[in-house]
């Protein structure tokens, strides 16, 4: 599988972040439709248009920029795949795709960039029974 491969396909993506000890944060969990990937800009997934967390400013359905590794993107099994808390509903998708994201910084100041380092989980997500 290539990064042109992906392109148009629909994916399921969840995500574990974790702080400087280690511990589990927050999780979040977004679906879309991957619009372009390339290995400069990385994957570039349009999400799906529920939800505020999903529009841009413009009122359009959000770009969400995942690295370019492909090491966590496994065919998804069919099924129904919904979250009402992130209203993630999504019939089928493609792909699986599950990040690791890292602090790597103290708590900055309000203004300074936090550092985060992403980790892709190269196992294959264990998922529940789809409807």
């Amino acid at each position: 599988m290539t990064l042109t491969d992906i392109i148009d396909k629909t994916c399921l993506i969840g995500l574990s972040y974790f702080n400087l000890q280690e511990e589990l944060v927050k999780q979040s969990q977004l679906a879309g439709v991957v619009v372009a990937a390339n290995e400069e800009d990385g994957i570039s997934v349009q999400l799906q248009s529920a939800g505020a967390d999903s529009k841009g400013e413009d009122g359009k359905p959000a770009i969400f920029i995942l690295p370019p590794s492909l090491s966590c993107w496994f065919h998804a099994p069919k099924g129904h795949f919904r979250n009402p808390a992130t209203q993630v509903d999504i019939r089928d998708p493609d792909y699986l795709v599950t990040w690791d994201i890292y602090q790597t910084q103290d708590n900055s100041q309000e203004g300074q960039h936090e550092w985060w380092e992403w980790v892709p989980r190269t196992a294959p997500p264990q998922v529940g029974q789809p409807e």
